[in-house]
């Protein structure tokens, strides 16, 4: 008897097929997927804009630089307190970090503290970085690529604090002073830098200008705070100047993917 064909019922249809999702040829729709989902969660939870923080994950409360994770959790509650009062459709000035321990978890335990949303967009590493208890859940993301990651960070964002940290701290913050150096941000982006003495003492800006690599003008990009109220009155005061302005029609805003009503975005 001749064998029967398959039976086309027993095939499994391809966004079903967990080896073929795996594969190197569904590369694009894992790509795809790492920027679809978050949307669905920012629709879903009305979240309009962030204020991003960044900072090392190997800072502890308790350890020589604690004060730092002490500051953040701190700037982080005085923050989304200040934000409830712009709470209507949609919600403003969310805190966001990347999701993880140290200067991640510091800032999203302060705006729990404050009893806010508050986003965590970690990142799989080969030494596992979990994410943080004080992450609002539904706004608490697992990403596999870097690019994408990065992508959020910088989508929603109306002002970026830096504290201090390592490689991926200094690898965040450049790419956002690219992005804002180069005008492919449709917004005003405030870029603090917290820790004054860190900051000049691991990057020379200064030297930079001197050799010519940025121009001097590049050094308004960003500021520098030292202590939480510090910190709070140059966010509170730039985000009111830029963030809360009526937007023109000729400023298109990509954030209108997430909230029609939104203002200007990356």
């Amino acid at each position: 008897m001749a064998d029967q064909p398959p039976n086309r019922s027993d095939r499994q249809v391809a966004y079903l097929d967990e080896k073929f999702l795996k594969s190197p040829d569904a590369r694009a729709l894992r790509i795809l997927a790492e920027y679809l989902e978050p949307l669905a969660h920012f629709r879903r939870e009305k979240i309009r804009d962030t204020v991003v923080f960044f900072g090392s994950a190997r800072l502890t409360e308790d350890g020589p630089l604690g004060r730092y994770y002490r500051e953040t959790r701190e700037l982080a509650r005085m923050l989304t307190e200040w934000a409830e009062q712009f709470t209507n459709s949609t919600y403003r000035f969310v805190v966001c970090s990347g999701g993880g321990p140290g200067i991640m978890e510091a800032a999203n335990r302060g705006a729990n503290d404050a009893r806010g949303k508050t986003v965590g967009l970690n990142i799989g590493l080969p030494f596992e970085q979990l994410p943080n208890p004080y992450i609002t859940p539904e706004l608490s993301f697992e990403f596999h690529y870097f690019f994408m990651r990065k992508f959020w960070f910088a989508y929603l964002a109306k002002a970026l604090v830096v504290f201090p940290g390592g490689f991926g701290t200094m690898d965040e913050l450049m790419e956002l002073l690219t992005l804002s150096q180069t005008q492919k941000l449709a917004k005003k982006l405030t870029i603090l830098l917290y820790g004054t003495s860190y900051w000049q003492e691991i990057i020379n800006f200064e030297a930079l200008v001197k050799y010519g690599m940025i121009a001097a003008e590049d050094l308004t990009l960003f500021q520098y705070a030292d202590n939480p109220t510090e910190a709070f009155e140059i966010l509170k005061a730039r985000l009111l100047t830029y963030a809360l302005q009526p937007e023109t029609p000729e400023t298109p805003s990509i954030s209108k993917s997430i909230n029609p009503q939104a203002p200007d975005g990356v």
